[in-house]
């Protein structure tokens, strides 16, 4: 044996007895012989391996398997599926041979992880989103599968310098844009803290390093500033009788990064830089009697934000974190974070879930993670969604801020910031949001699309005959209401297309024109869709009538006796539907909340195309200019011109809602007005988004704005408007 083969091995047993030596006391004399018998396997399995970095290959599931045991608390079982994560993959060893070594729990999690290392590493948004649907349909069953993941990433990002730099660009972006959301999610906030400032270092290096610098030029003074502080606040505590200890800390790169760019500051104008724990020892009974006693001492002695006030204890955040933060202004008017947590919530802070449930079940019960693990299996219950809408859906989910609200009764309900009663709806059960009518906050009848705040008190009103709008779909945030909202348009468009079905083959038959295959298909490429359900939808709702069917009858009845035919490469004839065309593309653009039609330019810095996701910019001297969502400039725009931002996106103006408005004018009567709106109510795929009428002198002229589907829909509404009792004139704007 070689010299250099003595040292490796030598570290290696160093790395093994570091595993064990801050997990020991809590392991059975079983537990040890199985972490042992793990690690064996592994040495041996991963013998001929290095890394890139030259070392043995098993210091890596060494290293896991210790972030697994200290930072997240896991216990032998997942300290010996850590160990062994990388065997079946790498190695000789198949899943069945650690079935039979370890059993059947371990060798599920192996499985689970080598199904995720074998997913593609595509740069493409739309594979990497399906890679991240598909690793969380893998940790379906079993959530130790990504918390192992989040820790063998986190070992990745602390080995990356090793890699070439296009590889090191790929994997940090991918861990800002999966791992750091998914470790923020389940509550294991010192590795989501690691993992956002290792990507950072690698996708922004400039920026890093500028702040990494900035932070160390003044460590002594901080240090020295931060020891001040909490030898004042020791001498206040400490006279109360209270055990605690404090702890000093600065604010990760990543997250003053990201106060930078939102509030547009320099490192200098970020405030808060620093922070304060003071983590106390106390009896269950009386941890929130000595959270908010401390709170008071450290009021008394230093000023408080009371903007800045956040009571996690009276309403824990939905991953089980609990802790009191107030601001405060320290000495020389400097802020200082001062977070107030007993010893049970420091540990569930700094491990998430594991934790959690340790304490809740008085033991190591790795598998009780069910609430977590019901709430996903919501958001997978949608497993035919677009990968992309599904990532974006889930990680507005993941990292959104939480906001407490109310049901009648006075329960308290959890939701992201920025949800709407829509959302609540849902979050109480299916039906109720799909029967969503509108909303009391506060006791006051509220827009659907208002969002919520902390504290609100919300009532849903409901109707038998309500039923989820496409609409909504442009203001609910949350996973569950988007998915069963897009489930139930989806069978409502299947029912419409099912009549439109019908409608067409009757229609077939008076043209003397058989239904079958060649005739629809004939339709589907004269009207420029992609489907027969797209053609049958279009006739169910009456976007494509009577006069279109019978152009198309007459050309293909005189097809044979044409001189000229048009050929796909020769512009195509606009087939008139007010003034849209009938297509199954993105043909239009709309703005804003009505989604009105404006004049507007496509931005030459990104280049937009129909169906990006785009936003409208006023400009001084050239109108609307739309930009990509991703464009470069977005960031900039947003920040320094928010006010001139207006939302926009593309529809498919042949299936989609657009705003019509019509004026009435007539004599005034008792009941005219809820008479109008009852009509307008029941009339098919219209919504009233805004009504405005004003009588004198026993007359009335009335305004209203409304959502329809089609300009068909609207013209045979101001005609049934146009037989009530009273009404002289309708008109559309």
């Amino acid at each position: 044996m070689t010299t250099k083969e003595i040292n490796e091995n030598a570290l290696i047993a160093q790395e093994y007895k570091n595993l064990l030596r801050n997990t020991y006391l809590s392991l059975s004399a079983a537990d040890v012989k199985l972490i042992r018998l793990a690690f064996e396997t592994a040495v041996d399995a991963h013998k001929e391996q290095r890394r890139k970095s030259g070392e043995p290959y098993i210091l890596h599931p060494i290293a896991v398997a210790q972030i697994v045991a200290d930072q997240i608390g896991l216990g032998a079982t997942s300290i010996a599926a850590a160990l062994l994560h990388d065997v079946v993959e790498d190695t000789s060893l198949t899943l069945d041979d650690i079935e039979i070594m370890f059993g059947e729990t371990i060798a599920k999690i192996v499985d689970g992880l080598t199904k995720i290392s074998k997913l593609s590493k595509d740069k493409r948004i739309s594979v990497q989103a399906e890679n991240f649907k598909k690793m969380l349909l893998t940790m379906n069953d079993d959530v130790r599968v990504i918390l192992i993941k989040i820790a063998d990433r986190l070992h990745n990002m602390m080995t990356l310098e090793f890699m070439p730099e296009e590889k090191q660009v790929r994997i940090a972006s991918e861990t800002l844009y999966i791992y750091a959301p998914l470790a923020h999610r389940i509550g294991v906030y010192n590795i989501k803290t690691q993992l956002e400032d290792f990507a950072l270092k690698y996708t922004e290096p400039e920026v890093f390093l500028d702040i990494e610098e900035k932070i160390k030029g003044n460590k002594e003074e901080r240090e020295d500033y931060i020891e001040n502080f909490t030898n004042q606040l020791q001498s206040h505590l400490t006279k109360e009788r209270i055990k605690f200890r404090t702890e000093g800390r600065f604010k990760s790169i990543f997250s003053i990064r990201r106060k930078m760019q939102l509030k547009n500051r320099k490192f200098e104008e970020v405030f808060d830089r620093f922070a304060v724990r003071i983590i106390y020892s106390s009896t269950p009974k009386q941890e929130k009697f000595l959270a908010w006693k401390i709170y008071s001492i450290v009021t008394d002695h230093f000023q408080p934000n009371p903007m800045r006030l956040r009571d996690w204890i009276s309403s824990p955040k939905s991953t089980g974190y609990e802790a009191l933060h107030i601001t405060v202004v320290g000495p020389g008017g400097k802020w200082v974070e001062v977070q107030i947590r007993s010893e049970r919530m420091h540990e569930i802070a700094e491990k998430g879930y594991a934790a959690h449930f340790k304490y809740k079940h008085g033991k190591q019960d790795e598998g009780g993670m069910e609430l977590w693990l019901n709430r996903l299996r919501e958001v997978l219950e949608s497993q035919d969604a677009d990968a992309v809408d599904f990532v974006k859906e889930f990680k507005l989910n993941l990292y959104a801020s939480e906001i407490f609200v109310f049901t009648p009764k006075g329960d308290l309900k959890s939701l992201p910031k920025g949800a709407t009663p829509v959302d609540f709806a849902f979050s109480i059960h299916s039906e109720v949001g799909g029967k969503t009518r509108g909303a009391r906050v506060n006791g006051k009848i509220v827009p659907l699309n208002y969002e919520l705040t902390s504290g609100d008190q919300v009532e849903i009103i409901t109707s038998e005959t309500a039923k989820p709008n496409a609409n909504w779909l442009d203001f609910v945030i949350t996973s569950r209401a988007r998915s069963i909202i897009r489930t139930s348009l989806r069978t409502e468009e299947q029912e419409i297309a099912n009549e439109g079905k019908e409608l067409l083959r009757r229609k077939l038959r008076q043209m003397k024109f058989k239904f079958n295959d060649r005739i629809i298909n004939a339709l589907v490429s004269y009207f420029k869709l992609k489907t027969s359900l797209d053609l049958y939808y279009r006739i169910g709702i009456g976007t494509i009538d009577n006069k279109m069917l019978k152009k198309f009858a007459s050309e293909e009845n005189n097809r044979f006796y044409q001189f000229f035919r048009r050929r796909p490469s020769d512009k195509p004839k606009q087939k008139e539907i007010g003034d849209s065309q009938i297509s199954s593309f993105y043909d239009m653009l709309v703005f804003g909340k009505n989604q009105e039609t404006l004049d507007y330019t496509l931005s030459p810095c990104c280049n937009p195309i129909a169906g990006d996701e785009v936003f409208g910019f006023v400009s001084i001297n050239d109108g609307i200019k739309v930009h990509k969502s991703e464009c470069p400039n977005a960031i900039s725009l947003h920040s320094n011109y928010g006010y001139r931002i207006v939302s926009a996106k593309w529809i498919d103006s042949s299936k989609g809602f657009f705003t019509g408005n019509i004026r009435l004018s007539g004599i005034d009567r008792i009941g005219l007005v809820n008479e109008v709106t009852n009509l307008i109510s029941n009339a098919h795929n219209v919504d009233i988004s805004q009504i405005h009428f004003d009588t004198e002198n026993g007359t009335f002229t009335g305004e209203i704005k409304l959502h329809v589907r089609h300009a068909s829909t609207l013209y045979m509404l101001i005609n049934k408007l146009e037989k009530v009792t009273g009404i002289d004139k309708v008109v559309r704007d």
